[in-house]
């Protein structure tokens, strides 16, 4: 157990504990739960129904935690709803889609009143007698409207309450923490802070024009209805990133952890440097158990969405002028979920993009390369006593290309698996499907790639008819080639005789010779940069039309953050990212030409997830005992 988890146990072990029992309490003690358990289980689901807990517990079944003292961390939010709700949500997506995630996306809009602070779990009920007790106290002086101004620094974006106004919401603030703090046996901080609701914190300082753009969209005259809500969260896993689950996975050992799709996970980075590639530890926010999971099985959640409303207190203001019956459908806590009726300015912002799209770039890794699947010796098992090649799985490739140069070059150029191959012209096929149109073809010259760009093109139907730009530029930083020397790749001519559809015309922005050994983490991303902007000005920019760049795991942040204005990671963090990118992975560019810039936005398709299939020896399995 770490140092400050245990320091947190004999915390919550010390504190005297208090006796209550609540009417949903009772027919979960009559089911024979114990009382501190039954209360654990009412407490992380809101005390809102006896199904919900008994649904916690039974997941919950083999949780190790079940009987951890530890309560529930508690925060007093003021939230809007209504109109001005629903067009901060579109400022949340399009900001998202615009100039990507930051620091406010994690959470809601809101306002805090109460900063976090603990409670155990027999008292909270204590809290929401004292929130509707206060909320009825304030509800006479409650503002009618509340005056929103928007301020905006290189790092913040949001907007300012009105002081006379704050200093209603302050006193409301510290009545409640007040008398929580008497009541409830609980230290309750109100904030002291200028009352704010944020739009956009810790963004990169170039966004803080396109943000501002989208927040003066906002009429924060909107009709609004304001309440004061009470949300907890688990305060072991306060600084854990989440994930969230994309598909079931069963576990194949032990120590592999049971999701289905829409779990949420929680992940401490700190604990992922020695998990095997591709895998992470995580502890399940749905049966609190742990183990390791696929990373291509999840994707990142926020913050707020393994939180849990307990109460609210709705304030009745004059502001609130619509009837019931043009309420705008609930979202979601995160900011994603869809609302058909988009604000006026967030249509026209996505109307006036539409119509200055005229070109997107989508950049590939390539697909499963056969060492990925068979190691570095592969090619010893496929070479007969005289050096011919023979496929001794299923998975290698019916045969490779002829080459003038000694087949062990492969080695170090290794050819795609039957499965690469497959997945290559799945996603081409995809791609025909969203009626994507591919204008130019770029390849790094390893092998792996022309193939993927080969097959993609094949699953689009356009083999042929758009031929295939090898570029050097485009090959993976040379530090990470275990020879430490440049592979000897298979010439155009070599291509060309094995069928495969190059642009014999093209003359590339980096001959082969330009390449250097062991080249530094810069040299390589200046490389990257110079061959995109390159790429970029050899196609015409007239017209419609998707530029497909097939490189290296090492290929999409250099070649996509540059295009996008975005400042490059340092060598540290590009290696953690490279490692989670799977086959196929892959990034979109599009050009707002009207703007002057490209933005990074979803694929036109999604990417490609399966699980491992092992070697079988059915005379081991089957025969022996």
């Amino acid at each position: 157990m770490a140092v400050a988890e245990a320091q947190l146990y004999a915390k919550v072990s010390n504190k005297p504990r208090s006796r209550s029992t609540s009417a949903l309490l009772e027919p979960l003690l009559a089911k024979g739960f114990p009382a501190h358990i039954a209360q654990k289980a009412l407490v992380a689901t809101g005390q809102k129904t006896i199904e919900d807990a008994a649904k916690w517990l039974h997941s919950h079944c083999n949780d190790p935690s079940l009987d951890d003292p530890i309560p529930q961390e508690y925060a007093l939010y003021l939230c809007p709803t209504g109109r001005l709700h629903s067009r901060l949500q579109d400022f949340w997506k399009e900001s998202k889609r615009q100039c990507g995630k930051n620091r406010a996306h994690e959470v809601f809009p809101h306002v805090t009143l109460c900063d976090f602070f603990t409670c155990e779990d027999q008292k909270v009920e204590l809290l929401y007698d004292i929130l509707k007790r206060v909320g009825d106290s304030f509800s006479q002086s409650f503002p009618p409207s509340i005056s929103l101004t928007l301020h905006a620094s290189p790092s913040y974006l949001g907007f300012f309450i009105e002081d006379s106004q704050a200093n209603v919401l302050r006193e409301f603030a510290v009545a409640f923490s007040s008398e929580a703090s008497a009541l409830a046996d609980c230290h309750v901080k109100p904030s002291l802070k200028q009352f704010h609701l944020t739009l956009a914190h810790r963004f990169y300082p170039h966004h803080q024009k396109t943000l501002e753009q989208l927040a003066k969209g906002i009429n924060p005259g909107e009709p609004c209805q304001w309440v004061a809500a009470l949300y907890s969260r688990d305060m072991r896993f306060v600084h854990y990133q989440r994930l969230r689950a994309l598909f079931q996975y069963k576990p194949q050992n032990i120590d592999e952890l049971m999701i289905n799709a829409g779990d949420l996970i929680y992940v401490d980075p700190t604990q992922q440097c020695d998990v095997s590639e591709g895998w992470v530890v995580g502890t399940s926010h749905r049966t609190g158990c742990r183990g390791f999971l696929p990373e291509n099985y999840t994707e990142k959640a926020h913050e707020s969405d393994t939180w849990v409303k307990h109460r609210e207190y709705v304030f009745e203001t004059a502001s609130r002028s619509f009837p019931k019956t043009e309420k705008e459908p609930n979202v979601k806590l995160n900011g994603e979920a869809h609302n058909p009726s988009m604000s006026r300015s967030a249509t026209n912002i996505l109307s006036l993009q539409n119509a200055a799209l005229r070109r997107g770039v989508l950049v590939m890794r390539h697909g499963e390369r056969v060492d990925q699947v068979f190691g570095k010796s592969w090619l010893q098992r496929c070479l007969t006593a005289d050096g011919k090649y023979y496929r001794a799985d299923l998975n290698f490739p019916r045969s490779l290309p002829r080459r003038k140069d000694s087949v062990k070059q492969f080695e170090c150029d290794p050819p795609l698996s039957c499965c690469g191959i497959f997945q290559s012209r799945l996603i081409g096929e995809a791609l025909l499907d969203q009626e994507v149109t591919v204008s130019s073809v770029y390849s790094s010259p390893a092998l792996r790639c022309v193939q993927t760009a080969q097959h993609v093109l094949q699953g689009l139907k356009l083999n042929q008819k758009v031929k295939i730009r090898v570029e050097p530029g485009l090959f993976e930083w040379t530090k990470w080639e275990a020879s430490r020397a440049i592979p000897t790749f298979m010439t155009v001519a070599e291509l060309v005789e094995a069928s495969y559809d190059i642009d014999t015309s093209y003359r590339a922005n980096f001959p082969l010779s330009s390449l250097v050994p062991s080249e530094s983490y810069e040299d390589y991303v200046s490389r990257s940069s110079a061959v995109i902007k390159q790429i970029i000005t050899a196609c015409p920019s007239k017209g419609k039309g998707v530029i497909l760049i097939v490189g290296h795991g090492s290929s999409l942040a250099p070649l996509t953050r540059v295009l996008t204005g975005l400042p490059n990671r340092d060598s540290g963090d590009f290696a953690q990212t490279v490692r989670k990118i799977p086959s196929l992975g892959m990034c979109f560019c599009e050009e707002l030409k009207e703007e002057n810039k490209w933005q990074m936005v979803n694929p036109p398709v999604k990417t490609l997830t399966h699980g491992a299939n092992a070697a079988f020896n059915w005379r081991n399995a089957i025969l022996e005992d």
